[in-house]
């Protein structure tokens, strides 16, 4: 008995085996889809993401969107379902209180604008663009670490006292002597055998205070280098070497020259017949002071007889005589008073007036690199070797060839 298989005719003419489908009704789709909008980032037209943060949304209404599904609304009710308002791991965020800041990128975090990777480093970007222009425009402020040095070294003459009021009590003496027999003799003979008496006495006091600096200056380079592998713990010693910069390196005022150990800045003014100085010491017909930056760190020198390496204790207050000759780098006259921007922003930073002035600015370092001489005591402690400060003045003695007296300074010497 055979079977007939059925058979039907498709739409373009061809016969196959076969039963036809039966079309099929329009079902409604098991899944909602709509459009979802583009926010932008904008939390305002996120929907509920928005409401979760009591944050006020854009009226969907009245948008050209469909309102999403009640079965979206309802997950945000399980325990476990991530949600931020319900939930074991929604308590950092129910605490706070108000909507919490957004990023521009549309990223909800618990912290400030700007706490973030983004944000910290826009702001530092920023921070580093502003501290170069404040570091250009305005004056640099060190700490405590670094020393503040006066105007001028202090070089004095070291003479006993005994021998100081000998000296006066003989010039006394000899005055008195001839001012009384020329009263009593009345001849010239007298004044001139005191005149002969006093005269080189006034003379060597002048020699000296004229070149009793350059005799310092003699005897520190003259001085015998020591070698620090050999240097026992507090024997004063004279080291030359390459300088290179402590933790704080320093930066001279005017120039701007990186990586310094020692910066000075000296502003001097002319003051002629009637002139008026911000100094009150200053005379007329002369150079003074007007305004000085001196400052000196640790810094650490490499000898060159050892080669060792020794931390040179030049911060926090400590006594430094420095003998760094400065070089003019500004020079206002007369006939020169065209004053450059960064002279003029340089003032106006210190609040000294650019009026009708005769100045000269004169600035002076010690870069990294170079090589100086330093004079201080040798301290061991804990395998560090160091260079600090004299306790007592450094004396020269008697130097009778040239006939300077005894000078003495204090501090840490500093030459380059």
């Amino acid at each position: 008995m055979s079977t007939r298989i059925p058979s039907h005719q498709l739409s373009s003419g061809l016969y196959v085996s076969g039963r036809p489908e039966q079309l099929l009704k329009e079902r409604q789709p098991t899944m909602a889809s709509r459009a979802v909008p583009y926010t932008g980032g904008d939390i305002k037209k996120s929907g509920e993401l928005g409401k979760m943060f009591d944050i006020p949304v854009l009226d969907q209404s009245q948008s050209s969107f469909p309102k999403p599904p009640p079965s979206r609304a309802s997950t945000s009710s399980q325990p476990n379902s991530g949600s931020v308002r319900s939930g074991p791991n929604s308590g950092s965020m129910k605490k706070s209180s108000g909507p919490l800041p957004l990023q521009p990128t549309g990223l909800i975090t618990s912290g400030p604008v700007g706490s973030g990777p983004q944000g910290s480093r826009r702001s530092g970007q920023l921070d580093s663009s502003s501290s170069v222009t404040a570091a250009v425009t305005s004056k640099v402020s060190y700490g405590s670490a670094v020393t503040s040095l006066g105007e001028e070294v202090k070089v004095g003459f070291r003479v006993s006292r005994a021998v100081a009021w000998l000296v006066m009590v003989v010039v006394a003496m000899g005055v008195m002597v001839g001012a009384f027999l020329m009263v009593a003799v009345k001849k010239a003979v007298v004044l001139v055998a005191v005149a002969a008496v006093v005269g080189p006495l006034l003379v060597g006091m002048i020699w000296n205070c004229v070149w009793g600096r350059r005799g310092l200056l003699g005897f520190v380079n003259r001085y015998q280098d020591a070698e620090l592998r050999g240097a026992v713990d507090g024997q004063y010693v004279k080291v030359t070497g390459v300088v290179t910069c402590g933790s704080i390196p320093l930066e001279s005022p005017y120039q701007r020259v990186p990586r310094c150990v020692y910066v000075s800045t000296e502003l001097y003014e002319y003051k002629g017949w009637g002139g008026k100085s911000v100094n009150p010491k200053h005379h007329c017909f002369s150079w003074g002071s007007r305004h000085t930056e001196k400052y000196v760190s640790d810094f650490y020198i490499s000898d060159f007889q050892s080669g060792l390496r020794a931390l040179v204790k030049a911060g926090f207050g400590a006594k430094v005589a420095p003998f760094v000759k400065p070089t003019t780098v500004v020079n206002v006259t007369k006939g020169n008073r065209d004053l450059s921007p960064n002279f003029l922003r340089w003032l106006a930073d210190r609040n000294l007036s650019s009026d009708d002035r005769t100045m000269r600015l004169k600035e002076g370092y010690i870069k990294e690199g170079s090589t100086v001489s330093v004079m201080g005591v040798v301290r061991r402690h804990d395998n560090v070797l160091m260079i600090v400060p004299s306790t007592e003045p450094v004396s020269t003695g008697c130097q009778w060839t040239r006939c300077l007296l005894p000078t003495y300074v204090e501090g840490l010497i500093l030459t380059s």
